[in-house]
Parts: structure tokens; sequence; C-alpha cells
């Protein structure tokens, strides 16, 4: 999505025979710091940040202290932890860099959804929490939307925050429901926490037709992201994440 609006960006740039290529503004970058024990996950994690056009790779390290000497060294933008690691828990390393760059964006990817684990780590300071089935198919989406200052999560993990922090709200229908039914189906299972591609086996249809009904379900709801989607559509009464 971001390479063709790039691509759009250019040839829109180059029809205009008064802009000047040299002053027109270069997109930002961001400097990333990964933090993941097991290297087939580091690997593909760190693949799909150095693939990204204003994401650049650090460092990508497998323990808390390599990451904390990362953090003094490099400064990141961002920094990618898992939890459970071999020499502690990823919170103190979150905790360690909301210390030295309290404007730093931390986004948890791992494989734990229980309470305990997202709400130590959303109080530590991470603004995103993925589980990693969803971030290895999103990671670079994540990552640049909590660079613009949004929050990326999980829909499993909003679910339970939404019924944490909502235990006794009950949701009225007063809208007519935008979606076709097949885009309504989709949005259950992502509400659910299946991947596009799982979702794609259980309808029998191609990853490529799951991407095209959830962008269309992002336009409907004028919403950027799996959670916000899921959390909109929860508001409005289109699910019932007790579904």
């Amino acid at each position: 999505m971001i390479l063709l609006h790039t691509s759009t960006s250019i040839l829109i740039q180059h029809s205009n025979p008064t802009a000047n290529p040299l002053t027109m503004p270069l997109p930002a970058m961001y400097s990333a710091l990964l933090l993941e024990d097991e290297k087939p996950a580091r690997d593909h994690l760190a693949a799909a940040i150095a693939m990204h056009p204003q994401l650049k790779l650090v460092a990508a390290v497998s323990s808390c202290q390599e990451a904390l000497i990362s953090l003094e060294k490099h400064q990141p933008d961002i920094l990618i932890s898992d939890l459970g690691l071999p020499d502690g828990h990823g919170v103190k390393v979150i905790r360690e860099a909301k210390r030295l760059y309290p404007n730093i964006e931390v986004l948890v990817v791992t494989m734990y959804a229980d309470e305990e684990h997202v709400v130590e780590a959303l109080e530590a300071g991470a603004s995103g929490y993925l589980l990693k089935r969803q971030a290895f198919e999103e990671l670079s989406e994540a990552i640049m939307t909590l660079m613009r200052g949004e929050s990326a999560i999980s829909p499993e993990v909003a679910r339970f925050l939404l019924k944490r922090f909502n235990p006794t709200q009950h949701i009225k229908v007063n809208i007519k429901n935008p979606l076709t039914p097949r885009e309504h189906e989709v949005l259950k299972w992502i509400a659910k926490g299946y991947s596009y591609d799982e979702i794609a086996g259980i309808l029998d249809v191609s990853s490529n037709t799951i991407r095209t009904h959830i962008r269309s379900v992002y336009k409907k709801l004028a919403v950027k992201s799996r959670s916000e989607a899921v959390f909109e559509a929860t508001n409005l009464g289109i699910i019932n994440l007790n579904d």
C-alpha cells in the first residue's frame, strides 16, 4: 500500500511542470531496534522491517542485555520487543527504553495474549501489542501506525481490553450495517484473531480476496487497522465480541 502510494505521488509530481523535485519533502525515516530470541522469528521480522522504505533496522538482538546496550548505542525511534526472553522479561527493556527516551515508540510482538502480560506491557509504556502470527503479516504496517501516533493492537487483545474496561457496557445497534455479508463474516473472523491466510482457508478463497474485503471494511468504517476495525464495529453494534 505504501509503495503504491509513493509511486502515485511521484507520478503526480512529474505531471506538474512547476514542481521542483529538489524542494519536495522526503518521507521520514525511522530507526528500529528488534528484540527477539528465536532466530527464525527474528530473521522474518528483521526482513519485514528492512524491506520498508521508511524503516531502518539498526540492530536485531536476542537478549535483554544486548537490547539495553543497543538502546544506548543507537537511540532508535521504535523498539520491537518480545516478552519472554532467555535472560529476563521484555518489560524490563521497555521500561528502560521509556526512561532513556520518553518519546520512543514500543511495539510488543509476542505469543502471550493473557491479561497479565498485556496489561504489564502497556503499563510499562508499550503503545502497540501484536501476537506473532499477526505480526508476521503486518509488522511494517503496525510500526508505521505507531509512528503516526496511533495504536496497533491485535484484535483478540483489543477484545479483552474492551471487556476489561467496559465490563457492563451494552451496545445498541442504531445504524444500518454498512458491510456486505461476506465483509461482515471476514471481520468476525478477524475479531477472533485469525490471520488473513487462515480466514482464506476457512472461506476457501485466496488471501488477496480477504485483503480486498478488509480494505473495503476499512473504508466503510473509516479506520486504518484491524484493531480499529474491530473496536469501531463493536461500538457500532456491527459485531458482538461474545458471539
